[in-house]
């Protein structure tokens, strides 16, 4: 399938530089791209290879000054860099939406209903009362469990598995080996010294937007829902714990850790291998630097935290800028008790 830079640039709203029937195929980097590729520039220090590329279209930034010829064609736009992110969402669209039907061998329960243009791939298994919307996408070795719901134009990979009562909302992408709805970590101290598990009887709700990276865990609320709201991404190699609620817009880079019944609100930015405990709250807008560790809530909005324990950034770093400095000022000090000596010795021979 090929696109010209006209038919590309009323994709992404870009106006053409150049030859605007000029047709790519497919995607490349811009230092490595080949002809018929489509490449971008988004990044100043990759300027240079835009004057030597071979790619037959690129998008670029709108208040780009060009410092000499381009033989491809140009598409500016404001922003590069999310211009090529949407088209690339395009492509991967059209390449799921070619999928449709059912792979044998799988298992579909009859009581299951099922909209238009949905892909189950071979080796599923679809549980009892499952809705799944229009344009959802399950591909092999997925679980679905009982009464499980979700919405539209879900893409299911590989091997993800979705406990029973579980929501999905519309548009969700979960990648492979994601487990969601497990049970959540509860068990009650007994009086011999061991546990008893408390039942986990609440679900997930995932809601609409949400991406969940591959690997990743989010347990099942003991009571009520673990809730993922709309618009969270989150990253490979995530736990997210019972009864915690992710905000709208918030990020979680990789091997980070959410304990139970912990509140982040909207628009956070957590680093990865940060550790947040459990039962407090994170205020929208906060950034956790990777491997902190935050043991207790943020209350102000858009405050940025590192260290374990996490406190405030600023701080934080004026803090290491000192301990580097400890050697010297210890030599410092000790040349000072040796004059302070040396001036009292003076006084007392005075």
């Amino acid at each position: 399938m090929q696109f010209s830079a006209a038919q590309i640039a009323v994709l992404i709203n870009g106006k053409v530089e150049g030859d605007p029937q000029k047709l790519v195929g497919s995607f490349g980097k811009i230092e490595e791209a080949a002809a018929g590729q489509l490449a971008f520039l988004a990044n100043p220090k990759y300027e240079d290879y835009l004057y030597t590329t071979a790619a037959s279209v690129v998008i670029i930034n709108d208040n780009l000054e060009l410092r000499q010829p381009v033989s491809a064609a140009l598409v500016r736009v404001p922003d590069a860099y999310s211009a090529f992110a949407t088209l690339l969402s395009k492509y991967q669209e059209l390449k799921t939406q070619q999928l449709t039907g059912r792979q044998d061998p799988s298992y579909v329960s009859d009581s299951a209903t099922m909209g238009e243009g949905v892909f189950i791939g071979a080796f599923a298994y679809i549980g009892e009362q499952v809705k799944i919307g229009n344009q959802v996408k399950i591909f092999p070795n997925a679980f679905i469990g009982n009464n499980v719901v979700i919405g539209d134009n879900c893409i299911i990979h590989p091997g993800v598995r979705i406990y029973h009562d579980c929501r999905i909302g519309r548009g969700v992408t979960i990648h492979a080996g994601s487990v969601i709805g497990s049970d959540g970590f509860g068990f009650a101290p007994q009086a011999d010294g061991s546990f008893k598990k408390v039942p986990q009887i609440g679900n997930v709700v995932v809601e609409d937007g949400v991406e969940i990276g591959a690997n990743a865990t989010i347990d099942r609320a003991t009571i009520g829902s673990t809730i993922i709201r709309s618009g969270a991404k989150l990253d490979n190699l995530i736990q997210v714990a019972h009864n915690v609620e992710v905000g709208h817009n918030t990020v979680i880079a990789a091997q980070a850790g959410v304990s139970g019944s912990t509140k982040i609100g909207s628009n956070v930015m957590i680093g990865g291998q940060a550790g947040i405990v459990g039962h407090i709250s994170i205020a929208d807008g906060s950034k956790i630097n990777a491997q902190s560790g935050v043991s207790k809530s943020i209350k102000t909005p858009n405050t940025a935290v590192t260290g374990s324990p996490a406190f405030d950034y600023t701080s934080a770093l004026r803090s290491q800028a000192l301990s580097r400095n400890l050697p010297d000022m210890e030599k410092r000090l000790k040349e000072l008790e040796q004059l302070v000596k040396q001036l009292l010795a003076e006084r007392i021979n005075l």
